[in-house]
């Protein structure tokens, strides 16, 4: 009797197609994983991002953020309002709307705060101006007693009249972050990634504006430098000369600080203003810094100084 056929042993040429695949899979997740921790090191040109602290106490956001951020801020203290006020704000439109001035949400809810024109907030138009809603929100938190020592939800709540009070909380830790840098109490403590050779030129009279805006005339630049409007050479970039000049009877400080408050509300507005650097107390932010921190000036002054200045792209 024949012993019987024996199929084909398969199983080498499948492990083999296993193995293969299997390290063509790992070959993608090392690159993938090289890829990241690059683009984490040198900071990825198509992708401009800031954040605020450090550690395992670090919020990371966009310029999209950081720009309505700074202009909660600026509104804030421009009002004559404490850190604390600023706090609230920014806790508040994160949980609203994530920092992100949009143009829908519940029923006829808009913009930062999630204001609603047919509860009074104003028009459309206006609530979808962050210098407006943000001055509407101080507004109603200036009308709560003692707001500054109530606990962030109440004192939210009390202004916005929210379905969930209680989601303002878990928005405190990095609203106080943002507020300490952006009010200017924290020096340099803003930091953004942006690309200098995308966009158009800086406009100063816009910079201008915004800054009137956000700040009031005693923020209108002192002088403007360099650009073709000043007679010089196309390739020298526009600078635009900030004044410090805080509040009668600030305090102590005062003048750094709002130095600092000037500083980074320039770093936050930078990728929509075209800001390719920033120099205040020392130090200097430019745009094409990978890791978009700042850096030592060299002959800066130690600490402080009578003046922000804002470099533009040309």
């Amino acid at each position: 009797m024949s012993e019987p056929i024996r199929p084909a042993r398969r199983g080498r040429p499948a492990r083999r197609g296993r193995l293969a695949r299997s390290a063509a899979a790992l070959a993608v997740l090392l690159g993938l994983a090289s890829y990241v921790g690059l683009h984490q090191m040198t900071g990825s040109r198509g992708t401009p991002r800031c954040s605020v602290g450090s550690g395992d106490h670090r919020y990371e956001f966009t310029p999209e953020q950081a720009s309505n951020a700074a202009t909660i801020s600026a509104v804030g203290t421009t009002r004559g309002l404490p850190e604390r006020a600023v706090t609230i704000a920014l806790a508040t439109a994160l949980q609203e709307s994530a920092l992100r001035n949009i143009g829908y949400g519940d029923r006829d809810s808009l913009g930062l705060f999630q204001q609603r024109p047919s509860m009074g907030w104003g028009t459309p138009e206006q609530i979808m101006d962050p210098v407006y809603s943000a001055g509407r929100f101080y507004e109603g938190l200036e009308k709560v007693p003692g707001y500054s020592r109530l606990p962030l939800t109440v004192a939210a709540q009390k202004v916005q009249k929210s379905g969930f009070p209680q989601a303002y909380a878990k928005h405190e830790p990095d609203a106080a972050l943002l507020a300490a840098a952006l009010t200017g109490r924290t020096p340099a403590g803003l930091s953004c990634t942006a690309n200098p050779k995308e966009g158009g030129p800086g406009d100063p009279r816009r910079v201008r504006t915004e800054l009137i805006r956000a700040f009031g005339e005693k923020a209108a630049p002192a002088a403007v430098t360099g650009g073709p409007s000043a007679g010089r050479s196309a390739a020298e970039p526009p600078v635009l000369v900030v004044p410090v000049r805080p509040a009668a009877g600030a305090g102590a400080g005062a003048d750094e600080r709002r130095g600092w408050e000037l500083a980074q509300w320039a770093v936050a507005r930078a990728e929509s203003l075209r800001i390719t650097e920033v120099s205040y107390g020392g130090r200097v932010w430019r745009a094409g810094e990978a890791l978009g921190g700042w850096s030592k000036s060299p002959g800066g002054a130690a600490s402080g100084g009578d003046s922000v200045r804002i470099r533009l792209a040309q």
